[in-house]
């Protein structure tokens, strides 16, 4: 296990990526979290390292994108993005980017969350945009890719969505109805999520993982 590790964290304002980068500072290996941000974040701690950056121009800021661990935690929907190619941007060409960024100044790692559904060959463009990020993120030589598919999530959002507050209560009461091959379709908590992809980062394996919901919430539940 490497020391004294430095994380960088993009997708920091989301409800996984907030969780996540609690978990990074108060994580005793990680000495320092690097966030890449378009405003800054209201919080404060002394190992924290903000980066406004222009997204559209990740190159100019190549120097400063260093870190170990890669944690990437972007996304969009189609209410806050309807341009199809603006989510894409975000959601497909973003991620590359910095990973390519990352990786040629010695990161070891890439951590994606994705989403149940990624597809590249399917007919509905979020699935296949997930599907696609995921394939040629794998083309990518790092020494682990770790790919998460949580199902729906279960906490605080920065923006409020009734239909998704509507079926996570739903979801609790279904969600012990769901065993066998549909364990993987219960809900998540946004804090599982988090953990895991904190404990994948400090292993030693090499190779690509992909991590189906049912799976991160049975690694969670051993953390």
């Amino acid at each position: 296990m490497t020391e004294h590790r430095k994380a960088i964290l993009v997708g920091a304002s989301g409800s996984i990526g907030r969780s996540l980068l609690q978990d990074l500072l108060n994580d005793v290996h990680y000495t320092e979290v690097l966030v890449l941000v378009r405003k800054k974040l209201t919080i404060q701690h002394p190992k924290l390292n903000q980066l406004v950056i222009d997204f559209d121009q990740l190159s100019a800021y190549a120097a400063d994108i260093k870190g170990n661990a890669v944690f990437c935690c972007l996304g969009t929907t189609k209410s806050q993005t309807p341009d199809q190619q603006q989510y894409r941007q975000i959601d497909y060409q973003y991620p590359l980017d910095i990973a390519r960024i990352a990786l040629t100044n010695g990161a070891e790692s890439y951590h994606l969350v994705s989403a149940m559904g990624a597809d590249e060959t399917s007919s509905f463009f979020y699935n296949r945009t997930k599907g696609e990020v995921e394939r040629d993120l794998k083309a990518i030589p790092f020494k682990s890719i770790h790919i998460y598919r949580p199902s729906l999530l279960d906490g605080e959002r920065s923006q409020k969505r009734f239909g998704e507050s509507m079926m996570n209560k739903l979801m609790h009461i279904i969600n012990p109805l769901l065993v066998g091959k549909w364990r993987k379709y219960r809900s998540i908590k946004v804090g599982a999520v988090a953990k895991v992809m904190v404990a994948q980062s400090l292993n030693d394996q090499k190779g690509i993982f992909t991590h189906p919901s049912d799976q991160i919430q049975a690694l969670s539940d051993v953390l």
